[in-house]
């Protein structure tokens, strides 16, 4: 049987990551899963659209590599290995270093972007979309660029005013549409969590 991909999008910092590595955690105890994320996916600064004031913009669609990220999809799902490349956020490039990652029942596909750009949407089997206010998601951007990325107050901002936010209304929001799941409240909506741990325990028993 090919693997089922899900697919988890939504805002920046809605709470994806947290949905998609605790399914990745819960679901690696019974069956074999892979986990996605697409920001490894980035083209890097050379690369990179550029808003009509010059500043690069990483929150668009064609920031990423999606001809490598379809290539590595298709690959996992005809039973493939890949070497997934990794991004580094401080220098805002990929690295030399890449993921050797074989392939399994569950592919996890996570970021912004995963609905917005249609051959990456038209893989997944089961769409979820993590919703939370607008508000809160900057304040958790905030909190992490700053702190784990190494990023001042204002280059936060000015990039959320400049890029983030209009980038959000163009393709993150509209492609809620696609989404068979949405998710209110990100990682701490635990009665959704429990209905997609259930869910992906039965698309791994099936395949055994």
């Amino acid at each position: 049987m090919k693997p089922s991909i899900i697919g988890i999008a939504g805002g920046t910092a809605s709470g994806k990551t947290t949905i998609a590595n605790y399914l990745y955690e819960s679901a690696s105890k019974i069956g074999s899963v892979v986990l996605i994320k697409i920001d490894d996916y980035y083209l890097g600064k050379t690369k990179v659209p550029k808003n009509e004031d010059g500043k690069l913009n990483f929150d668009h669609p064609n920031a990423y590599d999606i001809e490598l990220l379809s290539k590595h999809l298709n690959d996992l799902k005809q039973g493939l290995s890949i070497e997934k490349p990794t991004y580094d956020f401080v220098t805002s490039t990929r690295t030399n270093i890449t993921e050797h990652v074989e392939p399994a029942d569950v592919i996890i596909v996570e970021g912004i972007m995963v609905f917005a750009i249609q051959p990456i949407r038209d893989e997944c089997d089961i769409k979820i979309f993590v919703e939370t206010p607008d508000d809160i998601r900057f304040i958790r951007r905030l909190k992490r660029d700053m702190l784990d990325r190494g990023r001042s107050l204002e280059s936060v901002v000015n990039q959320y005013l400049s890029s983030v936010r209009p980038m959000h209304e163009s393709f993150v929001e509209p492609s809620k549409k696609y989404a068979d799941i949405i998710i209110p409240d990100g990682g701490y909506n635990e009665v959704a969590l429990d209905f997609l741990n259930t869910k992906v325990t039965q698309l791994l028993t099936k395949k055994k």
